[in-house]
């Protein structure tokens, strides 16, 4: 499961898709009443126009970068795991999650289960939870024959860093850099909150995230910092040559530092040759694309950057193929929970 993309770069296609990923109540979380007005009233009609032609900008003539890289990391899993059905589903647009419940239900009518495996490696409620619920939601209004197995976030995974940290270290190898920001998707400090389940951990403080606690179990901002320092820690990484960021806010009263903040601050503090990876995403996308490799590159150029290099997303690299499969397997044993016990959950 990924996040999904417009069906194509046509405003009324932007539209659409950004009306189902905004009025979504785990994005953007006020009263639906209010939510309406502000998505359908105000952003979409404003948005979409300027969506549409940024997302021409980095679409491929194959279609949506996102949908296609997916279906490249479909295959390379089928191929890894050949007696095991693969199929993909986005949050948001198309394939839906109920055509590739559908598929499956029909190709394999003896079915007996279902791993899901969103594709973010760290628990938001806007991303890895909303994507959970939609696919519990499906199952349960299909009324399908197969129960429903989650992968876990995946964000300390020790073989998911040995990835990350390896697709990283081939750009340390060949470049020239002075620095390696971590830069990951922004969310309101509020979702943090919200997803406490002490309601008095996140403070969102200096110590919070590194103090132990039953709230890192569901904490975005203290599992982008355990990924980044496992990572920093296999590269053998001084402390001064890294540090993290968050992208794509959309107001106020959201995580910091700010990535273009940042790419403006970073030059006049001596960082002239820069790298930037983006562990939110494994597939390169609209926001690493064109938020980082573009816009990005261009803030930190014109405030006296040097060189700027895009590390991209895992996508289909054979080190993340296979720690897809060991989460796979890992959920397939029968100690797992069955989809009925999660959705009771």
């Amino acid at each position: 499961m990924n996040l999904g993309s417009p069906d194509s770069t046509s405003v009324p296609d932007v539209r659409r898709y950004l009306n189902e990923f905004l009025m979504d109540e785990r994005v953007i979380d006020v009263p639906k009443f209010f939510r309406t007005i502000l998505v359908r009233g105000i952003i979409t009609p404003l948005r979409a126009p300027k969506s549409a032609k940024v997302y021409k900008s980095i679409w491929w003539k194959e279609g949506s970068p996102l949908i296609q890289l997916t279906r490249r990391l479909q295959k390379a899993v089928q191929a890894e795991m050949p007696e095991t059905p693969v199929e993909i589903a986005m949050r948001y647009g198309n394939p839906s999650v109920k055509l590739a419940f559908d598929t499956l239900q029909k190709k394999y009518p003896d079915l007996k289960e279902v791993v899901a495996v969103p594709l973010y490696p760290h628990y938001a409620m806007s991303s890895y939870e909303s994507a959970v619920e939609d696919a519990k939601a499906w199952h349960l209004k299909g009324n399908y024959s197969f129960d429903l197995k989650i992968v876990p976030p995946f964000y300390k995974d020790a073989q998911y860093i040995h990835a990350l940290s390896e697709n990283i270290k081939s750009y340390l190898d060949k470049t020239n850099w002075d620095y390696l920001l971590f830069s990951y998707h922004g969310i309101p400090m509020r979702h943090i909150r919200k997803s406490d389940p002490t309601k008095s951990h996140c403070q969102i403080n200096d110590t919070c995230c590194t103090t132990d606690s039953p709230a890192h179990a569901f904490c975005y901002k203290h599992q982008d910092i355990t990924t980044m320092m496992l990572t920093a820690a296999q590269l053998n990484l001084p402390k001064n040559k890294f540090g993290m960021s968050f992208q794509s806010r959309l107001g106020s009263g959201w995580l910091q530092p700010f990535t273009d903040i940042r790419l403006k601050e970073l030059p006049k503090e001596g960082m002239k040759n820069l790298l930037v990876v983006c562990p939110a995403f494994v597939s390169d996308c609209l926001e690493t694309l064109e938020e980082i490799a573009i816009a990005g590159k261009e803030t930190f150029l014109e405030n006296g950057g040097e060189t700027f290099t895009m590390i991209p997303c895992l996508n289909d690299s054979p080190l993340f193929v296979k720690t897809l499969k060991h989460l796979i397997e890992n959920q397939k044993s029968d100690n797992q929970k069955t989809g009925k016990q999660i959705a009771e959950a």
